[in-house]
């Protein structure tokens, strides 16, 4: 569908059929859009059904693993879920009676939601769950490689939803997959959630239509001298491996102290890593950029058995993922930048100054706003980093993509949507969630009078000259 008429007028009718049904749930109850989601998310979770869309999902992308990405359904999706349970997103959600003001919840409309290939399993049902919540519709349009598994994950909930009774055009799928569609989708929308590459989260800004987009991964972990190596060696390769790292929020780089490289670098061969040096580097190097500097799609989210083997290295057959040093940060060092495969950059510092420094120059070049991570037991480098980095998001003695996203074992919302702020070309710096879906209307009785008085604000600045 080239033709952007074409485009314009396909995408206009589905809006047209967005609009309708969403009027339908406009002022539905909480308890009404409480059970739905809940049901719309069970759809998602059941595991015989999350286990067919997993591997389908995995088949049809050629990227990832149908078992990681069975987990992630049954993380992401619960996770949104539980993040939801008893909040609410409808009529009067807050008070306020010492400042005099009241807080509805309105809903948006019609959301236009862009799931990216990597994640193709898990978003549906979590954008569709949030808009559902918020008494929203959304239009789901897929990546050209995931359109089968988005229209699995879509057929699954308008089921649910004509079983309910409720308008099936509440979720729809854009079956017609063209650029011209999706710009067209991100123009006609009310709210656009736009979750993939820079380009494509670029189009949702420049589109004229509010959006969150999300910026590109790149985390740097910091491993000090005081760090348990051998737990550290485990998190990171649990990362750094799952769904073949699809996520743009594993481990890329890894800074390691001196005084504990070596002994680190043992800790993760241990783990299945395979150090790649010497002429070993220049190949991965050249398998994995094309013309130097554009990431191969031979590479992104295969096994690290498999980038080996295009790369002609000597590596075992069971090799976990492929850790490659480097000193250097930028784009004559493509090692510094996002990779999307199981390969992390090993760097070498010496003061915790300098770990800082790296971490801020690596994702000032890649990844500005994404995450990092750090493991260590002083409680002063996590606060003087989080003090310094230009991230959104810290990990402590986590496994990156495991944990910035939420995880049951930490208290970040559960999201398929990172903020990375303005340094990442983004209006939120945090994970995105059901409550950026809404609208708020504010309602202001007077209260008495609370003017303070200039002493109070000033202070003795009054009294000089």
């Amino acid at each position: 569908m080239a033709d952007p008429n074409q485009a314009a007028a396909y995408i206009a009718d589905l809006v047209k059929r967005a609009r309708a049904a969403q009027k339908t749930i406009e002022f539905a109850s909480q308890e009404q859009v409480d059970d739905l989601a809940v049901r719309v998310a069970w759809a998602g979770c059941k595991p015989d059904f999350a286990a067919k869309l997993a591997d389908f999902a995995a088949e049809e992308s050629q990227m990832g693993l149908g078992k990681d990405k069975y987990g992630k359904i049954m993380t992401k999706v619960k996770g949104a879920l539980r993040d939801m349970k008893g909040k609410k997103t409808v009529g009067l959600v807050e008070v306020d009676e010492e400042k005099g003001l009241l807080k509805y919840a309105k809903p948006i409309g019609v959301v236009g939601a862009l799931i990216p290939c990597t994640n193709p399993e898990a978003t549906p049902f979590v954008k569709a769950i949030w808009a559902i919540k918020t008494r929203n519709a959304i239009i789901l349009a897929p990546h050209p490689r995931t359109q089968k598994t988005n229209k699995m994950a879509v057929d699954q909930i308008r089921a649910c939803l004509k079983k309910n009774g409720y308008s099936e055009d509440l979720v729809i799928n854009v079956d017609q997959v063209s650029m011209e569609g999706s710009t067209e989708l991100m123009k006609q929308a009310d709210l656009v959630l736009a979750t993939g590459g820079a380009g494509l989260v670029h189009a949702a800004y420049s589109s004229g239509t509010p959006a969150y987009g999300v910026g590109a991964g790149n985390a740097v972990c910091i491993v000090d001298e005081t760090a348990d190596l051998a737990d550290a060696a485990d998190k990171i390769k649990r990362s750094k491996i799952f769904d073949h790292a699809t996520s743009c929020s594993t481990e890329n780089a890894v800074a390691i102290q001196e005084s504990v490289y070596d002994a680190m670098i043992q800790a993760m061969i241990k783990e299945g890593a395979y150090l790649v040096q010497g002429e070993e580097k220049k190949k991965l190097q050249a398998a994995m950029w094309e013309d130097g500097h554009t990431l191969s799609r031979k590479i992104v989210a295969q096994s690290a058995a498999a980038i080996a083997k295009l790369a002609g290295l000597n590596a075992p057959a069971n090799v976990s993922f492929l850790i490659v040093p480097e000193t250097g940060v930028g784009a004559d060092y493509p090692f510094s930048g996002e990779k999307l495969s199981p390969v992390s950059t090993i760097y070498k510092f010496k003061t915790f100054d300098e770990a800082v420094d790296l971490v801020n120059r690596i994702t000032d070049y890649s990844g500005a706003g994404h995450s990092c991570g750090i493991h260590t037991f002083i409680d002063s480098r996590v606060r003087e980093l989080g003090r310094r980095v230009k991230v959104s998001r810290i990990m402590v003695r986590q496994p990156q993509c495991l944990a910035n996203s939420g995880a049951w074992t930490n208290g970040m919302p559960m999201s398929m949507t990172l903020g990375c702020g303005t340094w990442g070309g983004n209006i939120a710096s945090e994970n995105i969630s059901y409550h950026h879906l809404l609208n708020y209307t504010w309602v202001s009785y007077e209260i008495p009078n609370n003017q303070p008085s200039d002493e109070e604000l000033f202070g003795t600045l009054i009294y000089e000259d």
